[in-house]
């Protein structure tokens, strides 16, 4: 916990980080590399276009 004095911080962040990396990180056991390059790509664009959206 250290960076995170309030108790609710860190569970903040922890929800909202496991949100996002979920978004990014594909599964890895059965994709090949190219897919997973693909898959970062596509969330790098779906995360733009909704940030660029809230802005």
């Amino acid at each position: 916990m250290q960076g995170f004095r309030p108790s609710g911080g860190l569970q903040r962040f922890t929800a909202v980080f496991s949100a996002i990396r979920n978004h990014f990180v594909p599964s890895y056991y059965k994709d090949t590399a190219l897919a997973t390059h693909i898959h970062r790509i596509s969330a790098m664009a779906q995360w733009r276009a909704v940030t660029d959206a809230a802005a």
